[in-house]
């Protein structure tokens, strides 16, 4: 996760922006539950006490008067009137001997000040004189009185009450909107700053996995690098956005909440808190239980994923040998064990979130039941115990999404280990410190003690040879005779293990590999085509290779023919692979792809054995011309295609056994006659 979260230092300043954002969010949401107490408890149902000192020389009455002289309002001579929401102040066992001693009288009023009482107010209340009761600065009335008053009149005698409640109200309102502008400002640049991480982490992947070895490739399926790129990025985009910014504010929502409660009151807010230890038992065993079911899941997943791949990619074997049905059993019984996984992680998931919320119940009715009490015993107010019930319902609202985000959350932790790993992947084809600097090089190619292994077996052993500039050698031998891997080392795809390979004189390890390989024109006999159009194909997106020269490149190469039939001609468009044109349309393509580079040398490997007979011999033409003036190194099986060449080198084992011309060859009756007799013998 350090790691992962090094990635974002680009974007600190706005992360940090979006945390403040989520901090004032936070804080608009706490106090939404607060603003409902103080209406209830203000405005909604105020209600006053009256508390008579009898006098006595009391350390009660002396206490009173001392630590409780700021919720004191005198009427008259002794008797004094204390606030509900005062109540909260004083000490519960004084509390209790108020009430016991008579002190304190059970009897509520409802109090309205001499700056109330004016206008339609006075009028009311000279009106129902009987029901009003006239003290220092103040006028009460007894809350059981109020409802011998009609209700337009209670209407107006309340109306600084109905006033502080709009206002509460506006205030709500007010709270809200800010609340949703903060949201949806963090929410906005979080999920801004999320996908720019994402593009720049993708782009990273992308730029490191061309800088690989092609042997990292020949390791490496395919599917599964389009993975990491792809899906993997993607689950981190979640996690960082659905779920890490998510988790700070779950932090901070829940701390703001534990100050609330404390703030509000100590004893309900520790009757609150006795489930927390219940909550985090659960919670951690959850967490165990849903991280080993998503192994369980990801693991079967990956079963399919590779019974898929198998299938698919032979469905032309299996067709042949009429296997659809026990392969269908097989992907039956793969397929049901992912079932039976995911029916599993189902189960925890379906488990924890009502089992959570029962517990979330069983606070709520703790609240209800203990707080409850202490309202109908004055300790608190009845807005407090709304306002714990709402928060209580707060705290418990991240615990019940946990399931949700530590799903994401353990994918995410999967797919970074799994990007990293790839990040970490060092190419073993290094460039040079300092690099030769090359022009437009002759084409001498040599290969001195060459030995070469994918693994722990030499392939090549000991290859010595040389080819001037302008000549045609081919390279022949049976299948895992060594050829292939010559082109691999020329090209620096992989490096030798001993040896040297020169071009020109000059170690190919001191060279750029861009500008060796800008040198070499590599015609394989698979062609690979990118998808676009004709044109894109033969360029590769150099910009130096202008229109003009990509219709004289194609025309050099006997390829202008079928590229004119084609609909939209050179701007046809080539699908991925070229799937839409002929194995023979594509080499003839990979031809003038080579042509339009220019290169110094030629390299073909298997280039003319997967391909009709009359592209043959338009790709036979073309050879001519290409081949004329360049260095020219051809890999076949077909000898025909190579007799016209200088010199052929015979591979066996991974050793150079013979070497000379078509006519020599055959007359030393070895390695290349016996080749030639396979092929031709009737």
């Amino acid at each position: 996760m350090k790691r992962l979260l090094g990635y974002t230092k680009p974007y600190k300043r706005l992360i940090a922006f979006a945390v403040l954002l989520l901090l004032f969010a936070t804080a608009f949401d706490l106090s939404l539950p607060y603003i409902s107490k103080v209406t209830i408890d203000r405005y909604i149902i105020p209600y006053a006490r009256m508390l008579t000192l009898a006098g006595r020389d009391s350390e009660l009455e002396k206490k009173i008067l001392t630590d409780y002289s700021g919720t004191l309002i005198k009427i008259e001579g002794n008797r004094y009137m204390v606030q509900s929401t005062s109540f909260k102040d004083y000490d519960r066992r004084d509390l209790k001997r108020l009430e016991r001693d008579d002190y304190l009288m059970p009897k509520r009023y409802y109090m309205l000040s001499e700056n109330e009482t004016k206008g339609d107010i006075l009028a009311i209340i000279e009106e129902h004189s009987d029901l009003f009761h006239t003290a220092e600065g103040y006028r009460y009335i007894a809350l059981d009185d109020m409802s011998k008053i009609p209700g337009k009149e209670l209407w107006v005698l309340r109306s600084s009450d109905l006033k502080g409640v709009r206002f509460m109200a506006m205030l709500f309102l007010g709270i809200l909107i800010l609340s949703f502008l903060s949201n949806f400002s963090q929410v906005y640049l979080i999920q801004y700053t999320g996908q720019k991480f994402m593009f720049d982490l993708r782009m990273r992947l992308f730029s490191h996995l061309q800088t690989l070895s092609v042997s990292f490739f020949d390791k490496n399926p395919v599917g599964r690098l389009v993975t990491r790129v792809s899906n993997d990025v993607e689950v981190l985009s979640e996690m960082f956005s659905s779920v890490l910014i998510t988790f700070f504010k779950d932090i901070f929502m829940l701390v703001g909440i534990v100050i609330i409660l404390l703030r509000l009151n100590v004893r309900l807010a520790l009757v609150s808190f006795t489930l927390i230890p219940l909550i985090v038992y659960v919670t951690m065993y959850f967490r165990i239980k849903a991280r080993d079911a998503f192994r369980s899941v990801r693991l079967r997943l990956a079963k399919i994923n590779v019974s898929l791949q198998e299938n698919i990619s032979g469905m032309r074997v299996v067709q042949m040998f009429v296997r659809e049905k026990e392969n269908y059993k097989r992907f039956s019984r793969i397929n049901h064990d992912y079932f039976l996984a995911n029916m599993r992680q189902i189960v925890i998931f379906a488990t924890f979130r009502p089992l959570i919320e029962i517990i979330s119940a069983s606070a709520v009715a703790l609240i209800i039941w203990y707080g409850g009490g202490q309202v109908i015993m004055e300790a608190i107010s009845l807005g407090t115990l709304v306002a714990f019930l709402s928060y209580v319902q707060m705290f418990f609202r991240p615990i019940r999404d946990l399931s949700e985000k530590f799903n994401t959350l353990q994918a995410a932790m999967a797919s970074s280990e799994r990007i990293f790993l790839l990040m970490d992947t060092k190419n073993t084809i290094l460039e040079p410190g300092e690099p030769v600097e090359l022009g437009k090089i002759d084409g001498k190619v040599e290969f001195k003690n060459v030995w070469f292994s994918y693994d722990t077996e030499y392939v090549l052993r000991d290859v010595t040879f040389e080819v001037r500039p302008g000549e045609s050698v081919a390279i022949v031998g049976a299948t895992g005779a060594g050829k292939t891997s010559i082109i691999n080392l020329l090209e620096r795809f992989y490096e030798v293990k001993k040896g040297t390979i020169l071009i020109d004189g000059v170690d190919i390890r001191k060279m750029r590999k861009s500008d060796l390989r800008s040198n070499i024109g590599l015609v394989m006999q698979d062609v690979f085509l990118f998808a676009g159009d004709i044109q894109g194909n033969v360029r590769l997106g150099n910009s130096s290779i202008s229109d003009e020269k990509v219709r004289r490149a194609t025309e050099y190469a006997n390829a202008s023919g079928f590229i004119k039939k084609l609909d939209g001609g050179y701007s046809a468009e080539v699908k991925e692979r070229g799937v839409t044109l002929s194995a023979g349309q594509r080499q003839l393509l990979s031809f003038a792809r080579a042509l339009a580079f220019d290169p110094s040398i030629l390299v073909l490997d298997e280039a003319t054995s997967n391909i009709d007979t009359e592209t043959e011999v338009l790709i036979q033409d073309a050879l001519q011309r290409l081949m004329k003036g360049r260095t020219s190194i051809i890999i076949a099986h077909r000898l025909s295609t190579i007799q016209r060449v200088n010199r052929i080198i015979v591979l066996h084992k991974g050793e150079i056994v013979e070497e000379g011309t078509h006519q020599e060859l055959l007359k030393k009756r070895g390695i290349y006659y016996r080749l030639y007799q396979l092929q031709y013998k009737k």
